[in-house]
């Protein structure tokens, strides 16, 4: 299911919109900014269309990574159009980054860092480039947003807002570019976190589809967003004293500056030792990073074989597009091929 479709049947200041966008000097890029269910791709969608209809080609920038239009999800993705399209969910990224999680507020770097690489690499390939954002519009929500703005310097900022809610926001974002303020439209639907957490596993579910098992040998990427294969293995030694101290079974172990170990029981307390609970490996999100540090896809990592360093991961990637992968990025939601979330990871689980 799709939350957003294209209608011309929308309050005028939305044409109003249009008109200003239109005699932006080009490139230019739009960001589009309001809370949880404003109906931000929805105006995404209607400003996309416009522009198409005029002749212009359009990259449309998705990082709503909790209820993304453009697969694969926990990522944020770039498209390239100058064709009519009734949702975003019709097109096909160009480009994704790997963010690993369906909520920003603990992945500030890789949201900001994925929205400004596209949105520079949009600018090249298009008239225009229409950045749909996230409702995450309180507190660090604020932050995120201004880090973005910052960054990117769009030539325009839109507001959804129901009242006055985001006029604090508006006025601090003056200074990077100019604004426009939209009331949030009468015929937005309102959806529970029920329904959207039902919506996301739809489309997980469309993007495993077609999936199939690989092993992969560790050894031959460069692997990152976990302390996991970084520093010198543990010692038999080692791993027999830990075992013994923490009551736990070692399933594997390195040293660079403190222990990382990786195992089945309590967590130690100890600072000096950076615990890593085996289950929570399981059906666990990662990336596949090409050299430019773009994700070519995800997969969902099923077993890590820690004595051969080889991993069982479900992807609908194909082996030739495996080939052009250098590094596998560990994220931190676990998703089951169904679509069905086990929970998120914290930053430091990892």
């Amino acid at each position: 299911m799709n939350k957003a479709k294209y209608t011309e049947d929308v309050p005028e200041d939305r044409n109003e919109l249009f008109e200003v966008v239109y005699k932006l000097e080009r490139p230019a890029k739009i960001m589009v900014i309001g809370g949880t269910d404003s109906g931000k791709t929805t105006l995404v969608t209607f400003l996309a269309n416009k522009l198409i209809s005029r002749g212009f080609k359009v990259a449309l920038l998705d990082s709503d990574i909790g209820q993304k239009s453009i697969l694969p999800p926990a990522t944020i993705s770039l498209t390239l159009t100058s064709s009519p399209f009734q949702s975003p969910s019709e097109l096909k990224a160009l480009k994704n980054y790997f963010v690993g999680s369906i909520t920003p507020s603990s992945h500030f770097g890789e949201v900001v860092t994925g929205v400004r690489r596209l949105a520079e690499l949009g600018e090249e390939l298009a008239d225009f480039v229409i950045i749909d954002t996230t409702g995450y519009v309180e507190n660090a929500g604020r932050d995120l947003k201004r880090l973005k703005a910052e960054l990117v310097k769009p030539e325009l900022i839109v507001f959804l807002q129901k009242e006055s809610e985001l006029e604090e926001l508006i006025k601090s974002f003056r200074r990077f570019s100019r604004t426009m303020s939209l009331r949030v439209s009468e015929k937005a639907l309102g959806y529970s976190r029920s329904r959207r957490r039902s919506i996301r596993k739809e489309k997980w579910k469309a993007y495993f589809q077609n999936a199939q098992s690989y092993t992969v040998d560790l050894s031959k990427y460069l692997i990152s967003g976990t302390e996991m294969f970084h520093g010198e293995d543990i010692t038999p030694e080692e791993k027999t004293l830990l075992e013994k101290l923490y009551g736990l079974l070692i399933f594997a172990g390195w040293k660079n500056r403190r222990y990382t170990i990786v195992g089945a029981g309590s967590s130690p307390q100890e600072t000096d030792i950076h615990y890593i609970d085996f289950e929570r490996l399981s059906n666990l999100l990662v990336g596949f990073i090409d050299q430019e540090g773009f994700c070519l896809g995800i997969g969902i990592l099923k077993l890590i074989n820690f004595r051969e360093k080889k991993a069982e991961i479900l992807t609908p990637l194909r082996q030739e597009e495996l080939r052009n992968i250098v590094e596998i990025r560990f994220g931190r939601i676990r998703v089951r091929e169904d679509g069905e979330e086990l929970g998120l990871l914290s930053r430091e689980a990892l």
